[in-house]
């Protein structure tokens, strides 16, 4: 096997598709859990709401707009999980190991995404039927860098 073996890669979020953020966030709160951060990201069309759990963070997405692709994921599937993110340490050498193994990705760059992380999405085609998200974060530690993001209520 090639590729990313030396990086440290984990699981980093699951990513459900929701119609309203306040009535998805409602349940996870009766659970323990809180929304530590809201942000709307213009260029996918998404209000993003991060609840971070033990092991990871759930990110709740709520489409902006109807032909945004997660108005499109909720028109043709409905509410439900959308994609897993998996973080790795250099998204770069992640990108370039993917391109050259042929993995079919949804886009061939990285882009700017929720809280200031790097992503790139790899195709449902190579990645055994499921959107996969491979990120590499702006946070420190598992803590959102406070010269990034916001904490909602601020």
């Amino acid at each position: 096997m090639s590729g990313l073996q030396s990086l440290e890669t984990r699981i980093d979020h699951l990513g459900i598709a929701v119609i309203s953020l306040e009535a998805a966030c409602g349940l996870y709160e009766s659970l323990g859990l809180r929304v530590e951060h809201e942000e709307t990201v213009a260029q996918e069309r998404v209000r993003v709401a991060m609840i971070p759990t033990a092991t990871g963070r759930i990110e709740l997405l709520e489409p902006t707009e109807e032909d945004s692709p997660v108005g499109r994921f909720l028109k043709k599937r409905g509410e439900g999980l959308h994609h897993v993110a998996l973080q790795v340490e250099d998204i770069e050498a992640a990108l370039a190991a993917l391109k050259t193994r042929g993995a079919r990705l949804v886009s061939d760059r990285v882009q700017r995404g929720a809280g200031g992380h790097l992503y790139f999405f790899v195709h449902p085609e190579s990645a055994g039927g499921v959107l996969l998200e491979i990120c590499q974060d702006s946070k420190q530690n598992g803590k959102w860098k406070e010269e990034t993001v916001h904490a909602v209520g601020d």
